[in-house]
């Protein structure tokens, strides 16, 4: 009886474990993939932690699992020349299945990777599992590889992954770096610093720094002499002086009065302007006047210079024959002036 109770117990932790494990398989099997469309990409970069049933997001969003990783060449190398392999045996293909249902209308496959549809490799945070990442991106940066074959579903590029992209950016600072000779630049440094002792000891620059020592001391000595502090009190005693005087009594009455005198030049010199005008008209008025004038006495003036002209002769007549004069006419012949 014991032995059968033994065996009915062990029966049914066996059902409750099968039974537990249909439950699991149910489960996951809501995440299923009902509609699913294949595609595959190719990485010349390694796929480590990427395991068939990864998850496929699309900006953070599941829309698909990993159905297939391997070798491009082992898939596709028996149709593939000498030439070809060389090229192919590197890279990585991971074929994956899409859930079009979880993505909604969408372009062709063809168009979609010219605008710029790439998949990458991408982890989880801190666990290490990887998992393929659809999205938008530069065609231009990320250019689609052209493979020689014919793949078997719908071909998206990929693009190198972030972490891919450090490690390249690191390999190749790396390189820059080999390609330094530090041993020669640790020479010439060390040559460098030696130049630079003997002139900061020796050279122009010690030359310089002892004038310039020299100059400070003695802009400190002509400083010290010039008393600035005295100068200072001064200053600032003659600018209260002239700001007193500037706003002193007297000086207010001088520019008070001084605004008065402008005032009054302005009122003056407001009737200038009438006053040349009489004095132009006066200055007229007087050279019509002269005119007139001179017309006037030229006559007489003409009448004048004949009497005195006649005056003069009789006056010379009267002084050399007087009593020709009071008798009557001179002799012929004896006539003034013959």
């Amino acid at each position: 009886m014991e032995a059968r109770a033994l065996y009915i117990r062990v029966g049914a932790l066996i059902v409750g474990g099968l039974g537990l494990l249909v439950a699991l398989i149910w489960f996951l099997g809501g995440n299923q993939i009902r509609h699913g469309t294949l595609y595959e990409s190719y990485f010349s970069e390694s796929v480590q932690g990427l395991e068939v049933g990864a998850p496929v997001k699309y900006r953070g969003v599941t829309i698909g699992r990993v159905s297939a990783i391997g070798l491009a060449s082992a898939e596709y190398g028996g149709s593939l020349t000498a030439s070809f392999e060389r090229r192919t045996y590197r890279l990585v293909f991971v074929r994956f299945e899409v859930d079009t249902s979880r993505i909604g209308p969408v372009p062709e496959t063809a168009e979609a990777v010219n605008l710029g549809l790439r998949t990458r490799v991408a982890s989880q945070g801190l666990t290490g599992l990887s998992y393929i990442e659809l999205d938008f991106v530069n065609p231009s940066r990320y250019p689609a590889l052209d493979v020689p074959w014919q793949p078997k579903t719908a071909y998206i590029p990929s693009m190198p992954s972030t972490l891919f992209q450090v490690q390249d950016a690191a390999q190749e600072l790396l390189r820059k770096l080999d390609r330094i000779d530090i041993e020669k630049l640790a020479i010439e440094a060390a040559g460098l610093l030696s130049d630079l002792r003997g002139e900061l000891t020796q050279g122009d620059v010690h030359t310089t720094l002892e004038a310039a020592k020299t100059l400070l001391g003695t802009l400190d000595h002509a400083v010290q002499a010039a008393d600035l502090p005295g100068l200072t009190a001064d200053i600032r005693r003659t600018s209260s002086a002239l700001r007193d005087t500037v706003q002193g009594e007297q000086t207010q009455k001088l520019l008070t009065n001084a605004a008065l005198a402008a005032d009054r030049m302005a009122n003056a010199a407001a009737k200038l302007p009438p006053l040349i005008t009489a004095l132009q008209a006066t200055a007229q008025r007087a050279g019509n006047g002269t005119a007139d004038l001179e017309q006037s006495l030229v006559p007489l003036l003409r009448d004048l210079t004949a009497t005195a002209q006649n005056l003069r002769e009789t006056t010379e007549a009267l002084r050399r024959y007087p009593a020709g004069v009071l008798s009557g006419p001179p002799p012929r012949g004896m006539e003034p002036g013959r």
